[in-house]
């Protein structure tokens, strides 16, 4: 009997350990860190926003991690928000992201706790200025001080890999449905604006729009949130118009700008 008992426990203990392996598998490392051998991410580009139907996973209208309940956004149109932006690296690499996708830190990409997925993002660094565009696809990061978590490739490019954090303004670049966006100007009720460029300094949008208003005959305006100002040119009333001058800006200099619809 002593030794039927005693094999048992063999059994459990090891039946335990078994589990614990399978748990902790999941991530090779317990601890999040950089690349040992990273490639040159200095030029990897920003996301390029384009509009893309909210995937299946990762969008529940609720979810709970931690004992504590979130709630996905209908929508990302008109999303903005200041905090504290972190990133995740080497640990998550390669592993699934909350829609299903794979996660490479060597690309522009990001996790929120409550943008629908997938939804593009401008990120600045008040502290510096520095500027990207991310593709949320993932969820997090689960801290209550932290607002989104960056890839690698992004930390590097607004180089807060050091610190590991920074102050952020974010700003949700919604693309709309095309079949949506027809209809609406079907209507010819919208008005198109173009995004050019964000910064802290004023004076120099304020110059920058007399002469993009003088060379490309349209008006302009900057639109404040916070210490951050955007300059926009617009208001444009055909879309096929303001479409076309998106392009020609990103081909004279002005990679980022974008087309907003209101």
């Amino acid at each position: 009997m002593l030794r039927i008992n005693s094999l048992a426990v063999i059994l459990l203990v090891s039946l335990l350990a078994a589990c614990s392996s399978h748990q902790q598998s999941r991530y090779q490392l317990t601890n999040d860190e950089a690349p040992t051998s990273a490639p040159d991410v200095s030029k990897v580009e920003d996301a390029h926003p384009k509009f893309e139907p909210y995937s299946r996973g990762g969008n529940k209208k609720n979810y709970t991690v931690l004992g504590k309940t979130y709630q996905v956004m209908d929508s990302a149109e008109g999303y903005q928000a200041e905090g504290i932006a972190s990133w995740y690296g080497a640990k998550f690499h390669g592993h699934l992201t909350s829609n299903g996708e794979t996660y490479d830190m060597y690309s522009m990409s990001a996790a929120h706790k409550s943008l629908p997925l997938p939804s593009y993002v401008r990120v600045t660094n008040v502290k510096n200025n520095k500027q990207v565009i991310v593709r949320v696809n993932d969820r997090g990061p689960f801290h209550e001080d932290r607002l989104i978590d960056l890839s690698y490739a992004a930390a590097h490019r607004l180089d807060m890999l050091k610190t590991g954090t920074a102050n952020v303004h974010l700003e949700a670049i919604h693309i709309a449905n095309p079949e949506s966006a027809a209809l609406a100007e079907l209507k010819g009720n919208a008005q198109h604006y173009i995004q050019i460029v964000a910064s802290s300094n004023k004076a120099k949008l304020t110059t920058l729009a007399k002469d993009l208003e003088q060379t490309y005959q349209v008006k302009s305006r900057i639109q404040q949130t916070n210490n951050l100002y955007r300059l926009q040119l617009g208001p444009i009333g055909q879309a096929p118009l303001a479409t076309k001058l998106t392009a020609t800006l990103k081909q004279q200099g002005y990679p980022h700008s974008y087309l907003i619809t209101e």
